[in-house]
């Protein structure tokens, strides 16, 4: 269903109460990503090395997040998508190496104004398909003009290779509508095995390095 058609099944107020609710969930996005990119620039200063090299940020759209109320036995209003959906606004972080995503989830966790919600280390203990990434559930104050707003934004943190993998593993899986053979399947959790110990040797490597500057 087109977010369109969407639209004209709902009354003018309902309308209202989606439009307000996305912007709600982008004003989180922004209060995470102002909040990043100031670990960043501090940490550049204090350490001269950069944890972060990239983020990107997403909102669902309106028919995602019908069709997940929709699974979850839940009527689809933006009332319940606020009350029991924690990822409608998401933000990715990518970086060089696995320390750094510890160091973010950490430095995360210390903001006194985020509340921790879930964590799920992916990580440490990956998916069976090989899928490797930290995710963090936060909520943070978002000032609006006459209240305080709790919002629930996911936090995805993983390295280049971990990124390149999901990102190529997605186009496979849900941009076809192929019958990906086990043979494929196999190639592709050996592919993220293979950039799992690339991710280690970088690693091992940056902590010899230390040993000569």
């Amino acid at each position: 269903m087109e977010t369109e058609e969407l639209f004209e099944q709902v009354n003018l107020q309902t309308l209202e109460d989606w439009k307000y609710l996305l912007l709600i969930s982008k004003f989180g996005i922004d209060e995470i990503e102002t909040k990043l990119e100031i670990i960043n620039d501090e940490y550049i200063f204090l350490h001269d090395y950069n944890p972060i090299e990239h983020i990107s940020t997403r909102i669902k759209t309106p028919e995602n997040i019908v069709k997940k109320l929709t699974r979850m036995g839940l009527e689809p209003t933006a009332e319940n998508a606020h009350r029991y959906l924690s990822d409608i606004g998401g933000v990715r972080v990518t970086c060089s190496l696995i320390e750094d995503i510890y160091t973010l989830s950490k430095l995360l966790q210390n903001q006194s104004d985020l509340k921790v919600l879930k964590m799920k280390d992916y990580v440490k203990n990956p998916k069976p398909n090989g899928y490797r990434s930290y995710h963090m559930i936060l909520e943070v104050p978002v000032f609006l003009t006459d209240k305080v707003l709790p919002v629930k934004v996911e936090v995805q943190i993983r390295t280049i290779a971990m990124d390149l993998w999901a990102s190529l593993e997605h186009k496979i899986y849900y941009k076809t509508d192929l019958q990906i053979p086990l043979s494929l399947k196999a190639r592709l959790k050996h592919a993220a095995d293979e950039m799992a110990s690339i991710d280690q040797e970088l690693c091992e490597i940056k902590s010899e390095i230390k040993k000569y500057v």
